[in-house]
């Protein structure tokens, strides 16, 4: 057990490495990087946590210890490295790798109910139960994943998520915390393979299907090489950070079938919910000042498209790893910050919808030529989406004490003008969407939602 500590309201308790269990063979296979992932190698985690109400939050850890057990037997990359020297792979070698279980206490149980609430919450306080990953080694090989439990006695717990980026995306990071949170809500202990019956479809780990004819992975690490990021300043260097503040607004059906409506009779072409959350996350981050340039004629926007079910032949939608290309949006910023919220929304979901029906004429089409692209628009300060209402991260992480208070992707902080997108709490079809902003820029944005919404603050 290691030594306790504590950090700004959290006690840690404990520091665990957890091994996955042994499989039937010798040794895991080590997994290439295919283009998909490399393109992901100097980012970081994506950060997400889960609060449950539960009266004994501290009964509830050795279940889930046991049960993350199982799920690491199936996803083992998530407990090892990735070694940026060629050949690059992320693999796991048993007795030298493992996955960080961070135990800790809140030393403010009351301060559960006001971090479930939808309000805007100083994310001073929402930090120090993000799991950190484990720095890297002396190689340069960095940790893929951590995960920390903080229990708030009486109250509830938080379940924190981190995973390295290059080793996968959101599709497959929900994969892994559905198949935790199945095992946990069954009671599986087993670690010999007699739970895969009852447990969602296995990972697909042959990154083989995967073509590249055209080597688009070694000119993505060429031109990634050429990007590596500088060292951080040492500490007393680093700039103090700006209070910011993050806030959930869920957007009902019925509203999402409003903009829906709106956007169909500008365009005369249906709109997904994707497209109407994201357009009106977009013109209200707008109208606060958040993302793009004052004065701009053109707005920008950029987000990760899932491409499984795009390529030709498809991938199998359990396929670990990433499998996300970017899919590049431009409107004209008067369109966009019309008098009339709703019409600025409707132009916003044309825009989307006809990048995303362009983009799926070639889904590969360009992609020589995406890193380029996505380092000019940043000066743009564009919007962009993490998460999606499909992963379900509502519906998938019932442990066995029901669905979670609240689900953030904290992560979305690190790159400004991010919304996160999420199914709705509730299960009825709404969507809820996530904000990190300064505190002023986020009365703008709920001022611009509610009147989008034709609803009062």
């Amino acid at each position: 057990m290691a030594a306790p500590s504590s950090q700004s309201g959290v006690h840690v308790l404990d520091r665990i490495r957890l091994s996955p269990p042994p499989s039937d063979s010798a040794q895991e296979p080590a997994l290439p990087l295919t283009f998909f992932d490399a393109a992901w190698l100097f980012t970081g985690p994506v950060e997400r946590l889960f609060f449950f109400r539960h009266p004994d939050p501290a009964s509830t850890l050795p279940l889930l210890r046991s049960s993350l057990s199982v799920a690491l037997r199936r996803f083992y990359p998530l407990a090892g490295t990735i070694r940026p020297q060629a050949p690059i792979l992320c693999s796991y070698t048993r007795g030298a790798d493992a996955l960080t279980l961070v135990v800790a206490e809140s030393d403010s149980p009351d301060d559960f109910d006001r971090l479930v609430a939808r309000s805007p919450r100083d994310l001073t306080g929402i930090r120090p139960l993000v799991p950190q990953l484990p720095p890297p080694g002396d190689d340069g090989a960095f940790a893929l994943a951590a995960v920390q439990v903080t229990v708030f006695p009486g109250r509830g717990l938080c379940l924190g998520v981190s995973v390295h980026h290059a080793a996968c995306d959101d599709a497959s990071t929900m994969h892994f915390v559905r198949t935790w949170a199945t095992a946990g809500r069954l009671g599986l202990e087993s670690d010999d393979g007699s739970e895969d019956a009852t447990l969602p479809p296995p990972p697909v780990m042959d990154r083989s299907l995967v073509a590249d004819p055209d080597d688009l992975r070694g000119k993505t690490l060429a031109g990634m090489a050429r990007l590596a990021p500088p060292p951080p300043p040492p500490p007393q260097q680093q700039e103090e950070k700006t209070l910011m503040v993050m806030a959930s607004f869920l957007l009902l059906r019925h509203q999402i079938d409003r903009i829906k409506e709106g956007a169909a009779a500008k365009a005369d072409a249906k709109a997904s919910s994707f497209v109407a959350a994201s357009a009106l996350a977009w013109v209200c981050l707008l109208k606060s000042g958040s993302t793009g340039v004052a004065g701009a004629e053109r707005s920008h926007m950029l987000f990760s498209a899932e491409c499984r079910s795009r390529l030709t032949p498809p991938l199998p939608a359990e396929y670990f790893g990433n499998c996300l290309r970017p899919c590049f949006v431009e409107a004209t910023t008067a369109d966009l910050l019309s008098g009339n919220t709703a019409d600025g929304v409707a132009a916003a979901a044309s825009a989307i919808g006809s990048a995303i029906r362009d983009m799926e004429q070639g889904v590969l089409e360009g992609a020589e030529g995406w890193l380029g692209r996505v380092l000019s628009v940043l000066p743009e300060r564009p919007m962009s989406v993490g998460g999606s209402p499909r992963h379900g991260v509502y519906e998938a992480t019932d442990f066995g004490w029901g669905r979670p208070a609240r689900v953030e992707m904290v992560s979305v902080e690190k790159t400004p003008g991010t919304v996160a997108l999420a199914d709705s709490p509730e299960g009825d079809g709404g969507i809820e969407l996530g904000v990190v902003l300064p505190p002023d820029a986020m009365d703008a944005f709920a001022s611009c939602f509610a009147n989008a919404l034709g609803a009062t603050i």
